[in-house]
């Protein structure tokens, strides 16, 4: 016996999804690289070049992402985060990028980012300051945000430091409006639920409407802890946050910080089959320029990468907590199933677990075509409703699995995982 907590009903809300911003951008979650986890706030060019926050920097990224089949795997964004700015605006009032840093200035990196077939984005924060203490856009949103469409930015990630909590939402919806006034596709990504979660539940359908994607925990570390405490606050909050996600509006976990120093190998796996899983944005923060062939493989896999942008555009949840594991589902097009079994149990060897448990094994009734993604590609056939097929998996680790079902007749509480919805746990003891 043992005891799960999983989603028993599935409550239609076909009428109730927000609107989402009307700007024809983030149909599927964004893809690139943003340099904030690796990189920080590092302006030291004159003893550390290589790694300062410059026009080289981006340079030499958009030039590997090129080269090395990033962009054909589909990371198509280059990002600028904070400590990119001069200290004080020009005499109009516009912001300034650093002269001795970007000696171009943000239009010539523009420029040359959109030559290589790739798309640029840039930092601001909707306060008196940036975190790291540059300018911020309160009382410029108009003049920043035409700066930012003239000099041809792509994506704006939109911090939330030095504001007055209550009137987050009053600015960020007011630079939403000032980006879409330029006329220049610029894909939003906001921190407004971050910043308003302390103080009371956030307005998701207000947010939805203002923002392409939006943060809503803490910044991810480069630690196994601090990727276990966004998937576990992901999905304490899944009921309110699930429903949100689709088509031009996504919650963005943070950054992927796979290639870099505080992962395993299976830990990396899984926050990439995570990060796919919740329909997230998969922004990378590495270095590019010196990446382990182990981690570059996982982060262009094909078979996850089209989980993460798979067309029906569903966040995935969690279904199940059994014996230390963990089970999460997410809805796929042509009435597909994802599933990611993680291994919370941090010693000993790997362990198994019975297919035939997992909540969404219910509709392969009478069967269903059962592919492995992780850790390695595997055809696992044809599988019955009862079968006693066990995936073994490592501690801190994750067996990714697509399963499609053969027969059409499902059971209708189960048809409800490809409709709007919005997820309730139920507390149920399995047999």
């Amino acid at each position: 016996m043992y005891t799960a907590v999983f989603v028993l009903t599935l409550v239609v809300l076909v009428s109730h999804v927000a609107q989402g911003l009307d700007n024809g951008l983030a149909l599927k979650p964004t893809m690139g690289w943003l340099h904030w986890e690796r990189f920080m706030c590092n302006i030291d060019c004159d003893t550390d070049p290589d790694n300062c926050i410059s026009e080289r920097l981006y340079m030499q990224m958009a030039d590997v992402m090129v080269k090395e089949g990033w962009q054909d795997a589909g990371y198509e964004y280059v990002c600028i985060d904070d400590c990119w700015p001069s200290h004080q605006r020009d005499a109009q009032g516009r912001l300034q990028a650093d002269p001795k840093r970007f000696p171009g200035g943000i239009k010539k990196l523009a420029d040359y980012i959109h030559s290589k077939g790739l798309k640029l984005g840039i930092y601001g924060d909707v306060g008196t300051n940036t975190c790291a203490g540059y300018p911020g856009s309160l009382g410029y949103y108009e003049t920043d945000a035409q700066t930012f469409a003239d000099w041809g930015v792509d994506l704006l990630k939109f911090d939330g430091c030095y504001m007055n909590w209550t009137l987050l939402g009053e600015g960020y919806v007011n630079m939403s409006n000032a980006l879409n006034r330029t006329g220049r596709s610029i894909l939003y990504s906001c921190e407004w639920p971050l910043y308003e979660w302390p103080f009371h539940k956030p307005n998701y359908t207000a947010i939805r409407e203002t923002c392409n994607h939006w943060r809503n925990f803490a910044d991810v570390y480069d630690s196994w802890s601090s990727v276990k405490s966004i998937l576990d606050w992901t999905a304490s909050h899944q009921d309110i946050i699930v429903p949100s996600a689709g088509p031009g509006g996504w919650n963005d976990p943070d950054m992927l910080v796979i290639g870099n120093f505080g992962l395993s190998h299976d830990q990396q796996e899984s926050q990439m089959a995570f990060w796919a899983i919740m329909a997230a944005p998969l922004l990378m923060s590495n270095d590019l320029r010196d990446i382990c062939p182990r981690s570059k493989e996982l982060l262009q896999n094909r078979h996850i990468i089209a989980i993460s942008q798979d067309p029906l555009g569903k966040q995935g949840y969690r279904t199940a907590k059994v014996n230390s594991f963990e089970v999460w589902e997410r809805p796929l097009s042509k009435k597909r199933l994802a599933v990611a079994v993680l291994n919370k149990q941090e010693i000993g060897g790997p362990r198994g677990l019975a297919l035939s448990s997992v909540p969404g094994w219910k509709f392969c009734d009478p069967q269903c075509n059962v592919t492995q993604i992780l850790p390695q590609y595997k055809e696992m056939g044809v599988q019955p409703l009862h079968s006693k097929l066990v995936v073994l998996v490592n501690p801190s680790g994750t067996v990714l699995l697509t399963v499609s079902p053969i027969s059409s007749n499902f059971k209708s509480h189960h048809n409800l995982h490809w409709q709007d919805t919005s997820i309730k746990d139920k507390h149920s003891t399995i047999l």
